[in-house]
């Protein structure tokens, strides 16, 4: 059994609901995507109260079930006025697995400036934030712990989301403590700003109780094993998803100046923004190259950077933000990138729209590429909140908007993730498709050999990893096991029914992950957007992408037919 809140924020009044067997595996993005549909939110002004704000945690979620303790967050988006769920480590929904929790969901808006505190035995409390207004994240984080002792987690709204800026995302602890966990785009955290919400702190507890409990720990353990024979496992702990910037420089699909060239350097010894120089440089300064954002998790993909002094500068550095506010914004030197994400998540901002907006301004002639004073400057005018400062938080499309720039890598008003889509095809078919917006998480596959496929070829490859990566987020298990989860099926279905007590069967997985698709799909036709809304920005399209000379060859409405056709097989 689990339990799920709803939190009616006007009149402080809390309603629980038992949860039980299959109501407890379909979580994450599945229940996100059924409830905002089933409720019509897509009706629903996206900064209007009325706009619930659901945490959802997997139904592995408070053991040591390696890379089972994600969360979902979910709304319709502010800013792209879409679906939206974003996903996020730490130990958020660790915590709410510990206390026996599935999820909550923020309905209405406070009052007043409330911290919300849900105690190991379920009690929630409603208490006065107004103290941690307009501090960095690092600093509310510090205050926490001193307050509740370190066997908490928390989820803050930072400074941005308080101003209801479209950049915000909402922090969860890593296993340190540090705020640098994001639930990132869409917006959330100017959802979670319109609510008058600043933190919620869940205590963390004990074991969950689980139908079979000898069984689930035997899975436990079996998957672990299987992880541990995975050479992609093992690249993941040594290099990162920094060593993605490797291959996407390499194979020319690098965003670099506002997606303007696909490579920073041919010459692979002088790339220092992928992992093998990060690596080697904070393994000689005595950083930490291998980290789990979450408990239990054995891949490890995160990091603590170090500057020249053995200082921690950021903690993670990876391969999103190395991309967007590294290489598009024209910078080189992963140090420049770490001062300005360590800023970033202080901030509880996303990187990859706000790497993406800065590309813009820079387009703009606002600033030069390769500045990072400049972008700064800029960080720090978001902080403040002054009237540039306001501007550049709601977005790239917004900014571009202001500015009359005609190059704004977006679809549906959200940032391109770091794979150019006329190089790395698949990828960009699924941040076409998804609901999400520009969204790389959906379905990545930047590997997939795309010479001499036809559209059709790349939609199938596409949705075969959309399924796949909606099913991971509506279990709560982390995209990178993929090489061990998508190979054995029936060890997490059986794991899955010895939990809960259910009698799924291998089927269940893909079907799991196609309905949140037509369920997010409904949602967006819903809310009004249309085939033309899929189509990538012109200039990828007229703009032959050196040094590969490539341009986009797959428009929205070949996709959307391909699509239809593998549907209806």
């Amino acid at each position: 059994m689990r339990t799920y809140l709803d939190i009616d924020l006007a009149g402080r009044s809390v309603s629980r609901e038992e949860l039980h067997g299959e109501r407890i595996v379909r979580a994450g993005r599945h229940y996100i995507a059924r409830t905002l549909l089933d409720r019509r939110i897509y009706e629903v002004d996206p900064l209007s109260p009325a706009n619930p704000l659901i945490f959802s945690a997997g139904p592995f979620a408070g053991t040591n079930f390696s890379n089972a303790n994600r969360l979902s967050v979910g709304c319709r988006s502010p800013l792209t006025g879409g679906i939206k769920e974003a996903n996020a480590g730490g130990t958020f929904a660790f915590a709410l697995g510990q206390c026996e929790i599935a999820g909550l969901t923020l309905e209405g808006a406070c009052p007043d400036w409330t911290l919300i505190r849900i105690t190991r035995e379920g009690d929630v409390a409603f208490e006065d934030a107004r103290e941690y207004l307009g501090l960095g994240n690092n600093e509310v984080a510090r205050r926490l712990f001193e307050r509740y002792g370190r066997k908490i987690s928390y989820a803050i709204c930072g400074p941005v989301g308080e101003y209801l800026g479209l950049v915000a995302g909402i922090a969860f602890a890593d296993t340190d403590g540090r705020p640098s966990r994001l639930a990132a785009r869409g917006g959330v955290g100017a959802v979670m700003g319109v609510k008058r919400v600043k933190v919620i702190v869940v205590d963390q507890h004990k074991m969950p109780t689980f139908h079979d409990r000898k069984k689930v720990m035997g899975a436990v353990r079996e998957y672990g094993t299987k992880l541990g024979k995975e050479a992609a496992i093992d690249s993941f702990k040594r290099f990162g998803t920094a060593a993605v910037g490797d291959f996407t420089n390499y194979v020319g699909g690098l965003p670099v100046r506002n997606f303007r060239v696909g490579q920073l350097t041919p010459d692979k010894e002088s790339f220092k923004l992928g992992g093998a120089h990060i690596r080697e440089r904070n393994l000689a300064r005595g950083g930490q190259t291998a980290h789990a954002c979450m408990p239990g998790c054995m891949i490890e993909c995160s990091n603590v950077y170090a500057d020249e002094a053995g200082k921690e500068l950021v903690s993670p550095l990876e391969y999103e933000t190395l991309g967007l506010m590294g290489s598009n914004c024209g910078l080189e030197d992963p140090d420049d990138v770490a001062r300005l994400n360590a800023v970033v998540n202080d901030l509880g901002i996303d990187t990859i729209e706000i790497g993406a907006t800065l590309g813009v301004l820079m387009e703009a002639g606002q600033g030069a590429f390769g500045d990072a004073a400049f972008m700064m400057a800029a960080l720090e005018d978001i902080r403040a909140g002054t009237e540039r400062g306001r501007l550049l938080a709601q977005g790239a499309a917004r900014v571009g908007e202001h500015y009359g720039v005609a190059r704004v890598p977006v679809i549906k008003r959200q940032g391109i993730s770091a794979y150019d889509p006329r190089v790395i095809e698949v990828t960009g078919i699924s941040m076409m498709l998804t609901a999400q917006g520009a969204d790389h998480t959906v379905g990545n596959l930047p590997g997939f050999d795309c010479n001499g496929k036809t559209t059709e070829e790349l939609v199938a490859a596409s949705l075969g990893a959309q399924v796949g990566a909606a099913t991971a987020d509506s279990l709560g298990l982390c995209i990178f096991g993929r090489s061990v989860t998508d190979t054995n099926p029936e060890l997490i279905v059986a794991a899955l029914n010895d939990a809960h007590g259910t009698s799924f069967d291998h089927s269940f997985l893909k079907a799991l992950g196609r309905e949140v698709l037509e369920l997010e799909w409904a949602f967006n036709r819903a809310a009004g957007f249309a085939e033309s809304d899929d189509e990538l920005p012109d200039f990828f399209y007229r703009e032959p992408l050196e040094p590969s000379g490539k341009t986009a060859r797959h428009h929205a409405d070949e996709v959307q037919r391909s699509l239809r056709e593998l549907l209806s097989r």
